[in-house]
């Protein structure tokens, strides 16, 4: 009986010991919530009444712009209490759409929503571009104080933006200074202001400009998505996958991302003073897990390049096909940013470069002061990686930040150019069974 008893203790002992082992952590080492391994797909079932748009005098027609109706269909819904709208099987052409309160979106199976290509159908409001406050024009789908907004289905969200890439790289021939901006471009999603946030199960695809953008959203989960632009034969220049900013408590799954620019961006303000402007915060908590990423992709993850804070972020069990760089993080000379602790950990694949730190002077503006602003980079840790690039490690020493405590663990790499003496620069750097063409360091 003693011995009984013993085990028993034995067992629960080890049991509690592998539970509080197998704990999913932040890399500031706080727990990550369950929150987090809750993905359940949207159940249309649940959010009310159906209004099938095509029950409204909607035709199927992807050359008939049906924006005004389409909103009335929303207004509807939402004076009504609340519901779905129903994207059947066919094209509709819109311009830009506005959800409200208790409003959802659902696309059916061989259903598209596409986006017009002039820009006259997309209304200017104050919105929230490139890490400013200002006055621009709006997305494709729109959605600003709508907490539990859902959109998701079996469709597509076609931003149609063939028109607008080849108006920018003209613009930008006859004037190589021109920024993102300059060339009138419409975003496929943004989402503001919002908590419990759903997206999942769409193809989202040739946007004309960011693909989706989430600006002081909290609790957002992109599920199961296709999130897609071309590098040819005309380049879909800035259609990054997701821009995430200011946000907290964001989870990236069993995404594939392939697009002319960042998979995933975190921004939050740039300028001098951006981290004293109240529109501009950090990104925190932020997972990016069992993705896979296209040859287009200009990166995986990218600090900047307009950031000031992000903190606990997390990318891993996830697969490179060619993306130019694993991790990027950008350090502009006239923002002040803080990057800290980041995971990255189980990546497999192939890319150009795996890490790259260097300063990042796109539109440089120290809006008048005198002095580049110092900024860091601290408690990094990219472990368990098998890769193939051209460079490893891209890290340029500088005197406008400083990079600390970073971790480079169980690594197999095949690189082009080794480069491993570059991590010289970072202060308490650690090499633990990293393998580079064969050679191991500690």
């Amino acid at each position: 009986m003693k011995k009984k008893f013993k085990f028993l203790v034995l067992f629960f002992c080890t049991c509690l010991s592998v539970s509080t082992s197998a704990k999913d952590l932040f890399p500031d080492g706080s727990i990550v919530p369950d929150w987090f391994r809750q993905t359940e797909l949207t159940d249309i079932n649940q959010l009310g009444k159906q209004y099938r748009i095509t029950d409204y005098g909607i035709v199927n027609d992807s050359t008939l712009l049906q924006k005004d109706k389409i909103q009335s269909v929303i207004d509807k819904a939402y004076q009504n209490g609340g519901g779905v709208i129903i994207i059947p099987k066919g094209t509709f052409l819109t311009g830009s759409l506005f959800f409200k309160p208790n409003t959802h979106l659902y696309i059916e199976k061989g259903g598209t929503l596409k986006g017009s290509d002039d820009i006259s159908d997309f209304d200017i409001l104050t919105t929230r571009m490139e890490g400013q406050t200002l006055q621009y024009f709006a997305a494709l789908v729109n959605a600003d104080n709508v907490d539990g907004f859902t959109v998701s289905g079996e469709g597509c969200i076609n931003g149609n933006g063939l028109r607008f890439w080849k108006s920018f790289w003209l613009r930008r021939k006859f004037n190589p200074k021109c920024t993102n901006m300059d060339e009138m471009r419409p975003r496929l999603l943004y989402i503001s202001n919002c908590k419990d946030v759903q997206v999942s199960g769409l193809h989202l695809m040739n946007s004309p400009f960011w693909t989706t953008h989430f600006y002081k959203c909290e609790n957002v989960k992109l599920l199961n998505l296709d999130i897609t632009s071309p590098s040819k034969p005309v380049r879909a220049p800035s259609t990054d996958a997701v821009d995430i900013d200011v946000c907290t408590n964001f989870l990236i799954k069993n995404c594939y991302m392939n697009v002319n620019d960042d998979a995933v961006a975190l921004k939050g303000g740039k300028g001098p003073n951006a981290d004293k402007d109240e529109n501009n915060g950090a990104n925190r908590n932020i997972i990016i897990e069992d993705c896979k990423y296209g040859s287009t992709c200009h990166s995986t993850l990218t600090c900047g390049s307009e950031s000031i804070l992000n903190h606990n972020v997390i990318l891993r069990r996830s697969t490179s096909y060619g993306a130019s760089i694993i991790l990027h993080l950008k350090m502009r000379p006239d923002t002040p940013q803080h990057y800290e602790y980041i995971l990255v950990e189980d990546i497999k694949g192939s890319a150009k470069v795996m890490l790259s730190i260097k300063p990042w002077n796109q539109f440089f503006d120290l809006k008048g002061e005198k002095d580049i602003k110092l900024s860091y980079a601290n408690d990094i840790v990219l472990r368990n990686i098998e890769l193939e690039c051209n460079n490893a490690f891209g890290v340029e020493k500088s005197d406008q930040y400083k990079l600390s405590n970073f971790v480079f663990e169980n690594m197999d790499i095949i690189t082009e150019i080794n480069e491993v003496d570059k991590l010289k620069v970072i202060d308490n750097c650690t090499l633990n069974k990293v393998i580079v063409n064969g050679k191991k360091y500690k």
